[in-house]
């Protein structure tokens, strides 16, 4: 059985999700404050995190910040604020996904599956791949990127995006394409996430000193390519 820590204010909100989520054979740890929520994952051990956004005190940007600083466990967050700029700030502390408030069970239980069987594919250790591009190398079977001799560090969500722009190497992408590869869940999920998460990986990689390597096809998606 699962093991989901849900970090909610409204008590009516926790007691549906939790409610919805028990029926459905999860095991749902509920918690009313980011305070709360961030002992909780310290004291117990989690498949998965569901964070309102919107807390008392530690707001849930700071609890993703801190659990993302201890762990790669699959986040989603929740939030009444669906505006591009909100749900990028989301993003930006590490969560793995994000579902606008109010919001329907079956989209929610959908999108629960999704992070956690993606998880499981991430611990799962495979035949070892090791994929290269332009200097780049990721290892498959210990889920490690390094650009030359430089390590580079990516949330779970970056490296399954870099994982299939490199096995897709000079191939055209489109959004929609990367949306069903890298999350899975297609219902209402915006291609700004998309945008967003390019920028992201873009920025750790050439943090590192790659040159830029995943391009935008104006109108269509993206491309990873060398330069030269």
């Amino acid at each position: 059985m699962k093991k989901i820590l849900l970090i909610e204010d409204d008590p009516h909100v926790a007691a549906f999700v939790k409610k919805g989520l028990e029926e459905e054979s999860f095991s749902v740890i509920s918690a009313p404050s980011g305070e709360e929520g961030l002992s909780a994952f310290e004291r117990g051990s989690f498949d998965l995190l569901i964070v309102d956004i919107m807390l008392p005190g530690i707001s849930g940007l700071e609890v993703c910040t801190q659990v993302r600083r201890q762990s790669h466990l699959p986040l989603l967050l929740l939030t009444a604020l669906g505006t591009a700029e909100n749900v990028a700030l989301g993003l930006n502390t590490g969560a793995d996904d994000y579902l606008v408030k109010p919001f329907k069970f079956i989209e929610l239980t959908a999108r629960v599956r999704s992070l956690l069987r993606r998880a499981e594919r991430i611990a799962e250790p495979d035949q070892g791949a090791v994929l290269t591009f332009a200097g780049l190398s990721l290892n498959d079977q210990t889920k490690s990127v390094h650009y030359e001799n430089a390590p580079v560090s990516l949330t779970a969500t970056e490296y399954r995006l870099l994982f299939m722009f490199m096995k897709n190497a000079r191939r055209a992408l489109s959004r929609m394409d990367i949306i069903d590869e890298v999350w899975g869940v297609q219902a209402d999920m915006s291609t700004n996430v998309v945008d967003v998460y390019v920028n992201y990986l873009r920025k750790k990689l050439e943090a590192a000193g790659a040159p830029r390597l995943i391009h935008t096809i104006t109108g269509m998606g993206y491309i990873m390519k060398s330069e030269l």
